[in-house]
């Protein structure tokens, strides 16, 4: 297999894979959509009240202790016929970075408003994460589990206190107290802190009974399996359940893996979280270390799915009360953060295979963006810093091309003096590539190596949330997305046209006029890449068009001298 041969491979090879995923994502079933509106209880089309969403069974341990097994859990049980979930009064909460909306039935998060980033095609409208519309249903909810204990279905009063966070409160604390509760006082107590999109959700139940009560607790998150707007088609991005365990690190949980009940994943564990996961943006519930717990994931009707959390209560005397705490995160996969809220927590942002490239170039480019404040710049520092990194490498490279275009007219003689003879014909252009000391597959060694670094770059520009709508110059307003104009995909595809002609033409006429129009079809597929990524291949070949041109002219010229010496 000689070079250009090799380079088809790989483009080829590449090519394959990102229509594979696009065939995938294509094959994705239709999106259900979720009827009935927001507050509204759903009915089952007869004018009676459809039955809403039971909570997760009852455990079968009467009185659970620190070392007692989690019982089974069975989540939550099919939703109403509509899709929607029971609702009450709206409860507006307002944060330095979000806008929250509580239920007033089960004290749901039923909106969460994300202030610092906006729609993905909308940049003047807040980006929502959690919402329950008629297309649409994502919402956190939690409660008890125990005779008379309240329930996500349970309503609940607000009781007197401030609903947003005013200049110089660290936190903002919001109070619900459940009714209809039988022998208890059950405050729903949910703590907001200040440049933090963690929500502190916490149960405090008072025992009035005459004997001891052990509860459980159970936390989850309901969602539908749509695709966020904007997902990239080309290549998609996961969108569905995870779990994160000491014994199992991270677990996808696929919608298709829980609705066939083939989902595999570490249920008992005194440590980790579960959440929902979707392109640049996290749902998780974070229980502490230490703590017993039951993960769960179950499909619902309707297309709805909930994963969550079921911990025991510490045992209430009569009289005592008990606070059980779990943290929500519920915002932006910022990686840095991600890692210092949860063990595991930054693995959320999945570069796949390609990590160990991955995660070290996103910290150069986070490094070279503290510099410039500008993305586009430091994807541009990134590629020098890169082609430095390879330079040795690609010189060597373009002088084993360059010497291959100075020998092209002997090799044109070998292949007239056997036009039928195959063997004959490889063993005379190996004996004249021994002579000249070239290497016939050094030229393809830079691109094998850059591959990794290529696709590693890609997964950086789409999942990152940190390039997310970050502008560059003009008309590239969010380098993680397309160019709307394809003026980046155009002017790389000349850089490519340019390096072709640089390079020696195959002496295979199929594979010659395959070469001469591979720009074109490359620079096509750039069209639905990042424009960050079609940035960084643009500087690159820029930059290996003027060492390839240095390094071509140097060998061109030497090869020339003895001839001129021998006229003289």
């Amino acid at each position: 297999m000689d070079t250009r041969k090799l380079v088809l491979f790989f483009i080829f090879a590449f090519s394959i894979l990102m229509l594979a995923d696009a065939w995938t994502k294509a094959q994705r079933p239709p999106t259900a959509e979720v009827a009935g509106a927001p507050g509204s209880a759903a009915t089952d089309g007869k004018g009676a009240a459809a039955p809403t969403v039971p909570v997760p069974g009852a455990p079968t341990i009467a009185a659970p202790s620190a070392t007692a097994a989690v019982p089974a859990a069975t989540g939550a049980a099919p939703a109403t016929p509509s899709g929607a979930l029971p609702g009450g009064e709206r409860i507006r909460i307002e944060t330095d970075l979000a806008k929250i909306e509580l239920d007033t039935v089960g004290g749901d998060l039923r909106r969460v408003e994300l202030l610092k980033h906006k729609q993905t095609y909308a940049y003047d409208r807040n980006f929502v994460l959690l919402d329950e519309t008629a297309q649409h249903t994502y919402v956190a909810q939690s409660g008890l589990i125990g005779p008379g204990l309240p329930t996500h279905l349970t309503k609940y009063r607000l009781l007197p206190g401030p609903l947003k966070l005013q200049d110089g409160q660290d936190q903002l604390v919001v109070k619900l107290e459940a009714l209809e509760t039988e022998g208890f006082k059950v405050i729903k107590r949910l703590t907001f802190k200040r440049d933090s999109y963690l929500i502190d959700v916490a149960f405090e139940v008072a025992n009035g009974r005459t004997e001891p009560q052990s509860p459980f607790a159970y936390f989850q998150v309901i969602r539908d399996r749509s695709v966020p707007v904007g997902d990239s088609w080309f290549v998609p991005t996961y969108t569905g359940v995870s779990v994160y365990t000491d014994d199992g690190k991270y677990q996808k949980v696929s919608f298709d893996e829980i609705e066939k009940k083939k989902a595999k994943f570490v249920t008992q564990a005194d440590n980790g979280w579960v959440g929902m996961v979707q392109h640049y943006f996290v749902t998780a519930w974070l229980p502490g270390p230490k703590q017993p717990r039951e993960y769960f994931a179950k499909p619902l009707a309707n297309g709805l799915f909930a994963a969550g959390a079921v911990l025991p209560v510490a045992a209430i005397a009569p009289g005592a009360t008990a606070v059980i705490q779990v943290p929500l995160y519920s915002g932006p996969q910022e990686q840095e953060k991600l890692g210092q809220i949860a063990p595991g927590l930054d693995l959320t942002v999945d570069y796949g295979l390609f990590t160990i490239f991955a995660s070290p170039l996103f910290w150069v480019l986070k490094w070279l963006y503290a510099l410039v404040f500008n993305w586009g710049v430091a994807i541009i520092l990134l590629t020098v810093l890169i082609k430095l990194a390879f330079f040795p490498l690609s010189a060597a490279s373009y002088r084993s091309m360059a010497k291959m275009r100075v020998v092209a007219p002997k090799l044109q003689r070998i292949k007239e003096q056997y036009p039928d003879d195959r063997q004959k014909l490889q063993q005379a252009m190996m004996e004249l590539y021994k002579t000249e000391k070239i290497n016939p597959l050094g030229g393809c060694l830079p691109i094998v190596v850059q591959i990794p670094v290529f696709i590693a770059l890609y997964w950086v520009l789409l999942g990152s949330v940190e390039l997310r709508h970050a502008p560059f110059f003009g008309w590239i307003k969010d380098l993680s997305a397309p160019d709307p104009f394809y003026i980046l995909p155009l002017l790389m595809a000349a850089s490519m046209v340019v390096q072709m002609r640089l390079s020696p033409e195959p002496p295979d006429p199929v594979q010659a006029r395959i070469m001469k129009v591979m720009p074109f079809i490359f620079g096509a597929f750039f069209f639905f890449f990042p424009a960050g990524l079609v940035l960084y291949w643009l500087v690159n070949n820029i930059l290996s068009i003027g060492q390839q041109w240095y390094i071509t002219r140097q060998i061109e010229t030497d090869a020339a001298k003895p001839a001129n010496a021998g006229k003289r």
